[in-house]
């Protein structure tokens, strides 16, 4: 069965995007980085790609230059526990970059992320609509989603 693997464009920085997330997410490694040689068209030892793995996901990077930078079109959502994970992952995705709306933000390489709580889903998905409503207000009015802002929206119908 083939896989699917997602190829991010970096401007000429993936060995240092590698670093940051590999220190962010567990269970991570480099496979392989792949340098310019002397048949060029880049630099001799210069990384044009390498394939890493993000906890367990696999992904590959180029470094292709600016043409292409990265939009809110794509982007990686993080389902977390508790707000304990919501919060490790967003104070470190968000360290250099900018913070959004609704549990979205971009990393400092123009990413974007959404760190989701598995309580937004249940909350945002309640059967009753007036719960649902409450929570889904609740969360266009943040930036990081904070469960129990979302439990006290609820429980305040």
């Amino acid at each position: 069965m083939p896989t699917i693997t997602p190829s991010l464009w970096f401007d000429d920085n993936v060995e240092e995007a590698i670093a940051f997330y590999s220190a962010i997410f567990p269970n991570s490694a480099v496979e392989t980085i792949e340098r310019y040689t002397e048949a060029g068209p880049g630099t001799p030892g210069q990384v044009v790609a390498a394939t890493f793995t993000l906890d367990g996901q696999r992904f590959i990077g180029i470094n292709g230059g600016p043409q292409f930078p990265f939009t809110e079109a794509v982007s990686f959502t993080i389902a977390c526990r508790d707000q304990a994970e919501v919060d490790y992952y967003w104070d470190r995705l968000v360290e250099g970059g900018q913070e959004s709306q609704c549990g979205w933000l971009k990393d400092k390489f123009g990413l974007s992320w959404q760190i989701v709580p598995e309580r937004l889903t249940q909350l945002t998905s309640d059967p009753d609509p007036a719960r649902a409503a409450a929570a889904t207000r609740a969360m266009l009015g943040m930036s990081r989603i904070v469960v129990a802002d979302l439990e006290e929206a609820v429980a305040g119908l």
